[in-house]
């Protein structure tokens, strides 16, 4: 048991290359039961495990409010393309791992607007919303990627969109789908289908240093196409995540500087800061020389590049350098990026950075306040944090409409999975996002801002966090990678997908020693409304139109006062007595209502005495002090410290529930939330009674189980779960 969480606990936290090391390294016993063990022990590390039960834990568990999504849909302008890609990405990022399309199968008429890059969005969607379901990956995909001879029915865009899609299906453990995105990388003939291709090996290859891939893509690079080249720069970083290859490093740089293409330029520089991921001193020298560039985009890559090396690690002259850059560059860009580059140096002491980034919140620069609130939304996200959040909220109504975006994408950030009970800032912030949507005279960038954030606050269907560090505390690379892509939404937006690299699942997942699922009960010792989810928002009640009293002027008043003088007079004359007035029957005096008096001469009891009848309202019930929660619950980060496993119950975990909880600094100390460094996810359990049978738990509907990963081109039939009902996507041909 303790090896099989040990190897779980290793493919959370490990990269592709260090967790197949360890894997091939084990030893193949020739039978008895260490070849079942070690045959698990295979099984649990090629990652499919994981993959399986967190998709099932979000497919079950899914509590996505669909009327946010309604109201959205309905302010925003589908014909606008910023819009479409705003719904886009919030559609995305809250149905995300769940594996729900109803949005997009009840909203055939909103899909249908997208065009040219917005359908690639709209297809990329597709892997954030399938994120892990890798066993139905191709025939899910299927209507939108290019057949072998790269000439697919879908459009170029749709083409593209589904190969990036299937490296996000696929992301940080596709191996299996490389060789077919290799296929399709070199047959293209379009450079959209190149730059969907080139993202989906970056993302799904992340890490693996298959040097056939990176041939590929160096290739597709050197046909110096501004859009494929782009993504090329981006994927080769990507695929050598954390080597410090200088022979990489050289000849991007090399071309970085010969090329004319901004595009690829910021590709390239950004490739090389991945490469020196986690290197920390091995990277210096080149940071260094990016940083003295006369270009500023190389300059901007040379920041990333001093920020990675360094993540997590608190660097104090890291920290200094980065500080001097924001407040001395020449370029907005590259003083933007410095600021928010301190959340990926301290995401591990939340608790500093809103003091740190205090003075450069209130800055005459609006690009490096914008780059405080990611910042904050970055370093402190899933923790609640009120001194983040107080600075935060001025400037979601600062004047400049890019500070207010970040703004609202930061809050989202840090009041994921919290409450009412446990933040209070969580209610106005819905409505805030909620209110700015709605306003069609608000900002286009803010409104995008305010449809991210609504996807960010409820993403996986309220079932994930964000957070730049794994349950044990160490990096989480592929967040880490994941945030630094999505930061570069600011040029463009199809990466903004990436930011689903960080949605972390947060419950409880018990295994036995089969790595089934048993029904059993564990107990939170908290209130319930502590950590419930979010109530349902109501929808709009319609308003009962009334009669409005029609105005009278003054002087029609005293027109109409002197025609019945005049008239008055004339009737005197006539001798006839004409009345005007209507008289008005005499009100009743009001009977008072007797029927539920007491009469306390007669009774002899005095009001608020025994035996007087009770006027109070009657009183609520008391919350609960603790409930009990079944296998696969959601369990946010800030409860795992109240969770028990009662000692009476038949199954106990093998290692504890929480690890090493770290607050987010003073003000969380006045009982604010706590955000732990480690525990809950996936529990290997000790069976106290082995013999007894037990009640499993089957999976959702939807979710393969023990079925082989499809091989895109083998040319093998495996088993898959029954189809769903036959539907396509609007825009599934070409002038359609």
């Amino acid at each position: 048991l303790l090896a099989y969480q040990i190897a779980f606990d290793l493919v959370e936290g490990g990269t592709q290359d260090y967790i197949e090391a360890v894997r091939t390294g084990l030893p193949e016993p020739a039978e008895g039961p260490e070849q079942e063990a070690y045959a698990k022990l295979h099984k649990i590390l090629s990652g499919e495990e994981t993959i399986r039960l967190y998709f099932d834990f979000l497919n079950r568990n899914n509590h996505t409010d669909m009327l946010i999504l309604k109201s959205s849909k309905d302010a925003l302008d589908g014909r606008s393309s910023i819009y479409h890609t705003a719904l886009t990405l919030q559609n995305a990022f809250t149905h995300c791992g769940t594996g729900s399309d109803a949005f997009l199968r009840t909203n055939l008429d909103w899909l249908a607007r997208a065009s040219n890059w917005g359908k690639f969005s709209v297809t990329a969607s597709l892997g954030v919303i399938n994120k892990g379901n890798i066993w139905n990956a191709m025939r899910l995909l299927g209507p939108y990627l290019p057949n072998a001879a790269g000439d697919g029915s879908g459009g170029v865009y749709s083409e593209g969109g589904a190969l990036y899609a299937l490296g996000l299906i696929n992301a940080g453990r596709g191996k299996d789908v490389l060789g077919y995105l290799r296929d399709r990388l070199k047959e293209a003939g379009s450079e959209v289908v190149q730059h969907g291709a080139a993202l989906g090996l970056g993302v799904a290859g992340m890490a693996g240093g298959n040097a056939d891939a990176y041939e590929d893509i160096r290739t597709t690079l050197f046909q110096d196409s501004a859009v494929a080249g782009e993504a090329s720069g981006y994927a080769m970083g990507l695929l050598m995540l954390g080597s410090g290859s200088e022979k990489c490093v050289d000849e991007m740089l090399q071309y970085a500087r010969e090329t004319q293409h901004e595009k690829i330029i910021r590709g390239l520089a950004m490739g090389v800061a991945f490469i020196y991921y986690g290197r920390q001193e091995e990277a210096d020298n080149v940071a260094e020389h990016l940083l003295a560039d006369k270009d500023s985009i190389l300059r901007y890559g040379g920041v990333y590049t001093l920020a990675l090396a360094y993540a997590g690690t608190a660097d104090n002259a890291a920290v200094k350098k980065l500080l001097h850059i924001a407040v001395s560059d020449t370029s907005d860009d590259v003083r933007r990026a410095a600021v928010t580059c301190l959340a990926f140096l301290l995401f591990k002491n939340p608790g500093q950075v809103p003091r740190l980034v205090q003075l450069l919140s209130e800055s005459y620069n609006p690009h490096v306040r914008c780059g405080a609130t990611l910042a904050l939304g970055l370093s402190c996200a899933g923790t609640g944090s009120s001194e983040a959040i107080a600075l935060l909220e001025p400037m979601a109504k600062d004047p400049v409409d890019f500070v207010r975006q970040g703004a609202l994408i930061a809050l989202a950030m840090i009041l994921v999975q919290q409450t009412e009970a446990s933040s209070p800032s969580v209610a106005p912030t819905r409505s805030m996002f909620a209110k700015i949507i709605s306003d069609k005279h608000e900002d286009p960038m803010a409104r995008f801002g305010a449809a991210i954030a609504q996807g960010l606050i409820d993403a996986g269907g309220r079932n994930v966090t964000i957070s730049l560090q794994s349950r044990a505390g160490s990096k989480n690379m592929g967040a880490i990678v994941g945030m630094a892509l999505f930061c570069q939404f600011w040029y463009w937006y199809p990466l903004a997908h990436c930011a689903s690299l960080a949605f972390e699942p947060t419950g409880i997942i018990g295994l036995s020693e089969s790595l089934e699922t048993p029904a059993f009960d564990f107990v939170s010792n908290a209130k319930p409304s502590l950590f419930a989810y979010p109530s349902a928002t109501k929808p709009p009640t319609k308003e009962t139109v009334q009669k409005v009293e029609t105005a009278v002027l003054s002087t029609t008043a005293k027109a109409k006062a002197r025609e019945k003088e005049k008239e008055k007079a004339k009737a005197a004359e006539a001798g006839e007595l004409m009345e005007t007035d209507e008289k008005k029957p005499e009100a009743k005096p009001k009977e008072e209502d007797t029927s539920m008096k007491v009469d306390e001469a007669d009774s002899g009891v005095k009001a608020g005495e025994e035996g007087a009848p009770s006027t109070s309202k009657p009183k609520k019930q008391r919350e609960p002090s603790s409930e009990k929660l079944s296998n696969l619950s959601r369990v946010t980060p800030a409860q795992l410290s109240y969770i028990v496993f009662p000692p009476e119950s038949r199954f106990q975990p093998i290692r504890p529930v929480v690890v090493s909880p770290q607050t987010t600094g003073k003000s969380q100390k006045k009982g604010g939330v706590q955000r732990s460094a480690g525990g809950g996810g996936i529990l290997m359990l000790l069976d106290k009674t082995p013999g007894e049978p037990i009640e499993w738990i089957e999976p959702a509907s939807g979710v393969l189980r023990n079925i082989p990963v499809i091989q895109a081109d083998a040319g093998v039939t495996v088993a898959e779960a029954d189809p769903p009902p036959p539907f396509e996507y609007p825009f599934g041909q070409e002038g359609k």
